[in-house]
């Protein structure tokens, strides 16, 4: 903080000001808007690994491109290391899979389903599940991987 020079003037006594007015403050003060970036950087950071499906699933990985989007949220079956059907989050026997397929077809207007099958599961065991799924109602089956596998020409991806 600066001092202030008071001058007597002839002998009023009066404080005079140098003559300007104090300007109005042109910088905008960003610290509040640092402050909210960081709040909402770090509910984000503590948010997005809650979003992803809870099962634990070592998928398969390969060059495939992804999917595109769709409006409805997809239906998705996942096949575990252990051979648990899981029906989006909830466990399901397999004897249930297709009533229970059958009767979520009745309500959705998409078709498609997602299968998420461990990558140590064998291939009977996944086209098992596929087969119940076309029983089921459900035609339209992709398959979920990880990207950036090996590709068929010997490249990875």
């Amino acid at each position: 903080m600066g001092a202030g020079v008071i001058q007597k003037q002839g002998g009023s006594g009066r404080r005079r000001r140098s003559g300007r007015r104090s300007a109005a403050m042109s910088e905008i003060n960003v610290t509040p808007f640092v402050d909210v970036m960081l709040v909402l950087l770090i509910i984000f950071m503590v948010a997005a690994p809650l979003l992803t499906v809870g099962v634990p699933v070592e998928l398969p990985r390969t060059a495939a491109n992804a999917l595109p989007t769709e409006q409805e949220e997809p239906l998705a079956i996942t096949l575990t290391q252990e051979g648990e059907l899981i029906l989006q989050t909830t466990p399901i026997a397999p004897e249930d899979l297709i009533p229970k397929l059958r009767a979520v077809a009745a309500e959705r207007t998409s078709d498609k389903v997602f299968l998420r099958a461990d990558g140590s599961i064998p291939y009977e065991r996944v086209v098992q599940v596929m087969g119940a799924l076309n029983a089921g109602g459900f035609n339209n089956i992709g398959l979920v991987t990880d990207t950036g596998g090996p590709s068929l020409d010997g490249r990875d991806g």
